[in-house]
């Protein structure tokens, strides 16, 4: 399952970048150093490589072309949407050919009748929603990088985000997809039904896949009423025992979407940074910021956090206006910018379970202060799904030491070392530990069936 190397004299380089020329058009393929530039580096600029061209395909035949001839070459291939990842997964690290989906977009109109619409998978996140807030509806999916991330990688990567604790993982939000396996034959299932029960569920099995399995074209997803109403409440709380007793009162609240935990000190941090007020309860050393839906929110919100108030530090804020809410989503998107300023970042995105996250947090932040001495932690996340972010900017020992400890303690909790940003190259090492060997080479023998040449992103996921 070996990958075959990227060509490596200039007339193999050549002939391939010909053959993908004649499929998509010279303007199309890209070569020169300064266009490749953007496609070889990923978000957190840990990883990085160079590649003999980028392809955008503008069409699932000509994406079946693409896929065939890099096969015929023996060129291995990643694709890439909107460069979001966070583990290295969609970047050239190895020589790959980049496949871009950026031409492979568009959106169908809204199927009424199922709440479904078909997108193209380098359509954006933001895109999509923006095509859809017409129709009253929604994708049941959101997180910061909306304006970047695609649809199609959305899927290979099966997103999250802060709407999972009540619509599910992107996984939830898929009915149907369209793509091209690794030598070249499309598959499709686009009916977008509700009873489908012949055979295997291929559409399940791409998502997560990150690429390893073919190149998704398009996807056909599920909407949701845009809600009427929206009530956010901003609470401080003492301890992340108290959070979850906050948590465990408005799990009562029909139609709760978001319970985002975040440290009072890296709200202070961003926010004196950006000249940005920082609401009061905020102040205290760990902060929620909750979101419930439906007409009758501010009455059920208010109702739940007057529950809770044992477990509060200061008075609550409650607000249903949108100016106060679109400031205090703002402060929680940008929580995974805060390390960026203190240099290279290591990024962890992790679950462990909720009895184990207060004891857990603790010896992370002890971790990070003896692995790492002087580098700066923010960590946050989504309590609602034990969905933990831990961000180390501008560690003075190596990431790969500290990695390993922190992993090892999620390990060690029970959880899980890769929550919502899959496994990419950054936790290859670490799947076996956390699914287990069987598991894992039964996740082997599919890739193995599917693409016998191993040319199809063949540097994330498995282990060498």
């Amino acid at each position: 399952m070996i990958g075959l190397p990227p060509p490596r004299d200039d007339a193999a380089r050549d002939a391939l970048v010909d053959a993908l020329r004649d499929i998509v058009g010279a303007a199309n393929v890209f070569t020169d150093p300064a266009r490749l530039a953007p496609f070889s580096v990923d978000w957190t600029g840990r990883y990085s490589g160079v590649t003999p061209a980028v392809v955008r395909p503008g069409s699932v035949n000509e994406a079946a072309g693409v896929i065939a001839t890099c096969l015929s070459h023996g060129a291995p291939w990643v694709p890439q949407g909107g460069n979001t990842g966070l583990v290295g997964g969609g970047v050239p690290v190895d020589g790959e050919v980049v496949v871009s989906t950026s031409r492979l977009t568009g959106i169908s109109t809204v199927d009424r009748d199922s709440l479904q619409v078909m997108v193209g998978a380098g359509t954006t996140l933001a895109e999509l929603q923006r095509h859809v807030a017409g129709e009253g509806l929604r994708l049941g999916i959101d997180f910061g990088a909306r304006d970047r991330a695609t649809i199609g990688a959305m899927v290979a990567t099966n997103a999250g985000g802060n709407a999972v604790l009540r619509f599910g993982m992107m996984r939830e939000q898929v009915t149907g997809l369209e793509a091209v396996l690794p030598d070249g034959q499309v598959v499709r299932r686009l009916s977008g039904l509700a009873k489908d029960n012949t055979g295997y569920d291929l559409t399940r099995l791409f998502c997560g896949s990150e690429g390893t399995l073919g190149l998704i074209t398009a996807v056909r997803v599920r909407l949701v009423p845009e809600a009427t109403h929206r009530t956010t409440a901003a609470l401080g709380v003492a301890s992340i025992a108290d959070a979850l007793g906050v948590l465990a009162e408005l799990r009562s609240i029909e139609g709760l979407e978001a319970c985002e935990l975040m440290r009072g000190v890296d709200i202070a941090t961003l926010c004196a940074a950006r000249g940005w007020a920082s609401a009061p309860p905020w102040n205290a050393p760990w902060a929620l910021l909750v979101e419930a839906c439906g007409s009758a929110s501010f009455e059920h919100l208010g109702a739940a956090v007057e529950r809770s108030s044992s477990f509060l530090v200061g008075e609550a804020a409650v607000a249903d206006r949108p100016g106060v809410r679109e400031h205090w989503w703002a402060i929680r998107d940008a929580q995974g910018d805060i390390v960026r300023a203190f240099g290279s970042v290591l990024k962890l995105d992790v679950s462990v379970p909720h009895p184990r996250l207060e004891g857990f947090v603790g010896d992370v932040t002890d971790v990070v202060a003896s692995v790492a001495p002087g580098g700066r932690l923010v960590i946050f996340g989504h309590l609602g799904d034990a969905n933990i972010h831990v961000n180390v900017g501008a560690a003075t020992s190596p990431f790969e030491a500290l990695e390993d400890a922190v992993l090892r303690l999620v390990l060690a909790a029970g959880g899980s070392v890769s929550a919502e940003h899959g496994i990419g190259r950054a936790k290859r090492s670490w799947l076996v530990a956390d699914r287990g060997p069987a598991a894992v080479a039964a996740m082997r023998a599919v890739k193995t069936a599917w693409d016998p040449a191993g040319l199809a992103n063949p540097h994330v996921l498995f282990d060498r």
